[in-house]
């Protein structure tokens, strides 16, 4: 007579708690990663930091998920290189903007990319034209923006706000195309080949006087921070959208300028001020808000072998 198995078993956690917790670690190594990544700039310059850990990121990817030719469409590669040059942009300009600002404050500007696409979205799906919700998530907007950069006694670096508003550009870019590429291409596939092209224009644009101080402990450093913030991240940010609907994971992922600002602070002792952090608290709330109002009717597909679903606040960048 055999007797029933009584192994002792904790909890399980719910599909959709697993898909947030996936979300939350996803955007803290994220935030993890370009916060470590700020020391080695002063010895390998904005450009080559960057460059060095896309390259490195283009090179997992590619020995990781192997994409085949036969696999893509002409229209497809061309669409995964423009993905992978709009990526290129949005990861060079975040990461000069946070050689010049702190971590929050440069990743709430950039959030303005997707927050924007969010609010365009539900604006252009929407025949009643603006509503006064979302009227009121881009002013909460703009006066984030307006705590943040504290024009009243020039509080910012000019340059740096520019540079985080380049990234906020490629970000939103960097969304609509992943839609496309996430359609028309299965599995991780389109993003180990737009991985690749990223890690080349970052590489070209770091020129050789970036390179020049290059050391095999330095490419040991970036090829771990690839892993962390861009890899594994993105592997994250798969699996929790097979989990979540894309309302609650732009919700969560909403919540990275706090996450951001966060680590600023514990990794690189970067103390917000009062301003500053009202700011990012009001961009994070406007973002939550226009998510959650402006997402598609529509359920994310279904089927696990599309690509990197998107979603209106998802980024690998930062």
């Amino acid at each position: 007579m055999s007797l029933p198995n009584h192994r002792a078993t904790g909890p399980r956690l719910s599909a959709s708690a697993t898909g947030a917790l996936m979300a939350v670690t996803s955007m803290s190594a994220v935030q993890l990663g370009l916060a470590l990544s700020v020391p080695l700039v002063d010895r390998l310059g904005a450009l080559g930091t960057t460059g060095l850990r896309m390259a490195w990121a283009g090179v997992l990817l590619l020995v990781l998920v192997r994409p085949r030719p036969r696999d893509f469409t002409g229209r497809d590669l061309r669409a995964c290189t423009a993905l992978g040059a709009v990526s290129a942009g949005m990861m060079i300009c975040f990461m000069l903007a946070v050689a010049r600002l702190p971590l929050g404050t440069a990743s709430a500007l950039e959030f303005l990319g997707p927050l924007a696409v969010s609010l365009y979205g539900s604006l252009h799906g929407s025949p009643q034209g603006p509503s006064r919700g979302r009227i009121r998530w881009a002013a909460m907007a703009a006066l984030g923006v307006v705590a943040l950069t504290e024009p009243w006694h020039g509080g910012i670096d000019a340059a740096g706000a520019g540079f985080a508003v380049a990234a906020a550009s490629c970000w939103a870019a960097y969304i609509l195309l992943t839609q496309r590429v996430g359609d028309s291409v299965t599995g991780l596939g389109g993003l180990a080949v737009s991985m690749p092209v990223a890690g080349l224009v970052g590489l070209l644009a770091a020129a050789p006087s970036d390179l020049a101080h290059v050391t095999w402990r330095l490419l040991a450093a970036m090829l771990g921070l690839a892993a962390l913030s861009a890899a594994l991240p993105f592997a994250l940010e798969f699996l929790a959208l097979r989990r979540l609907t894309t309302s609650a994971f732009g919700t969560l992922m909403s919540l990275e300028p706090a996450v951001a600002l966060l680590a600023g602070l514990l990794v690189l002792g970067q103390v917000p001020a009062l301003a500053s952090a009202a700011g990012v608290a009001l961009v994070v709330t406007a973002g939550i808000g226009a998510t959650r109002t402006g997402v598609r009717s529509s359920p994310a597909p279904p089927e696990p072998h599309h690509a990197l679903t998107p979603t209106t606040t998802s980024s690998p960048s930062g």
